[in-house]
């Protein structure tokens, strides 16, 4: 008997649960077929997933058969020459300005020195006879000394300026080589970086060329000047031996 109840109870619970499953199925709200509608969409899709998978993949392949010159534009034969003529025009230009200023700075220390020895050389000859000789002669060591500072910054103004003209040629050389190749821009800009070392140079230069021009007055009052002392001299020594002579 208990055996019959618990076959009846269990068919009476079979019997609930089929009826609230059909409701859940049959139901328009969430549930479980809405949660496995997606699924299945999802299963007929996966033929076109498939498919656009393999067609990505087609693509990437394809792409990596692709010449990498062809997938970078910019990257051509005429855009690489371009870019090192640019590089080649910073490095000459760089180059001029530095044996610029090492150029001028020459110069205008050359003309410092020979100003320096023109005013020592003046002083010298305004106190022509009026020193001791110990005076007189540490004067003139003085001035040798200035004289053999300016013949070493002469030389060191030759030397720079020969490094700056083959900067100035080198120069122009990548200036031509910007502008066929393409790089206007670069080529303007070293042009106007010529100009302006040389327009800087020839102003350093006339200002030790008026040096050199106010030296050479300077040496022909001193020969002047040293004729007419000699001279001077040699009149009172002459006079002095005629008074001695008058006096015999």
């Amino acid at each position: 008997m208990q055996a019959v109840r618990c076959s009846a109870c269990a068919g009476r619970i079979a019997g609930v649960l089929q009826r609230q499953m059909s409701k859940r199925f049959t139901s328009s709200d969430t549930g479980v077929f809405s949660i496995l509608k997606p699924s299945s969409q999802k299963l007929q899709e996966t033929p076109n997933n498939t498919h656009m998978s393999r067609a990505s993949l087609s693509v990437g392949l394809g792409l990596n058969t692709v010449p990498f010159s062809h997938q970078v534009e910019n990257l051509s034969h005429d855009f690489l020459i371009r870019k090192a003529a640019s590089v080649v025009t910073d490095s000459s230009s760089t180059f001029l300005s530095q044996t610029t200023l090492a150029l001028i700075d020459s110069l205008t220390d050359y003309a410092k020195a020979v100003h320096t020895r023109i005013a020592l050389q003046r002083q010298y000859l305004a106190t022509l006879g009026k020193l001791s000789p110990a005076e007189d002669d540490s004067l003139w060591q003085l001035i040798n000394n200035l004289r053999a500072q300016a013949a070493d910054r002469l030389s060191q103004c030759k030397h720079f300026e020969s490094t700056w003209i083959n900067a100035m040629n080198m120069s122009k050389m990548a200036a031509e080589a910007a502008y066929v190749s393409g790089a206007e821009q670069a080529s303007i800009t070293i042009r106007t970086n010529i100009q302006l070392a040389q327009s800087q140079v020839d102003e350093a230069k006339k200002v030790s060329t008026e040096a050199d021009k106010k030296l050479a007055e300077t040496k022909a009052d001193e020969i002047q000047r040293m004729a007419e002392y000699h001279a001077f001299l040699q009149n009172s020594e002459h006079e002095v031996h005629e008074a001695y002579l008058r006096e015999d």
